[in-house]
């Protein structure tokens, strides 16, 4: 049982983590669609990491087996702030104007949510189950908190 739910969180994390191996490059030659596609991708499958995690730990998983996809929770918000270029507030983006004419606390919300998944890592490798979990709850409302500002609810 543990095996498998191991397995299903590393199957949710690879396509999370495959995109993050490298900083992306900047958006040069990509389409204000085409960013907007990518954020939206990526918000997505750090959801799925997200919720892979907290049913891998609540089931009795090994929690240092999730260290890795909570390491690449944090290269994600990193990086967020560079998907948000000029010019892709567009109707199919739920992103609001306040992420350019905020952008010193866009950012600093991304730098939370980072150190946040920092230390849900942290946890994580420690083996601490509770722990894990609490850090876990941190990191996920690192996250909500800026959607709550940043993102239209709709």
């Amino acid at each position: 049982m543990n095996r498998t739910l191991l397995l299903c969180a590393a199957l949710a994390a690879i396509p999370l983590t495959a995109a993050l191996a490298q900083p992306p490059a900047p958006a040069a030659g990509l389409t204000p669609e085409q960013i907007v596609a990518a954020r939206q991708s990526a918000y997505l499958l750090s959801g799925g990491s997200f919720a892979s995690m907290k049913f891998a730990a609540e089931a009795g998983a090994d929690v240092k087996q999730l260290a890795f996809p909570a390491r690449t929770l944090a290269r994600w918000a990193r990086t967020l702030p560079t998907l948000f270029p000029a010019g892709t507030n567009l109707p199919s983006s739920k992103a609001l104007p306040e992420i350019w004419t905020d952008r010193a606390g866009f950012e600093a919300r991304a730098a939370a949510y980072a150190e946040a998944a920092v230390r849900l890592a942290e946890a994580a490798q420690s083996g601490d189950r509770d722990a894990f979990l609490a850090r876990w709850a941190e990191a996920r409302a690192t996250c909500a908190a800026c959607h709550d500002t940043y993102r239209r609810s709709d």
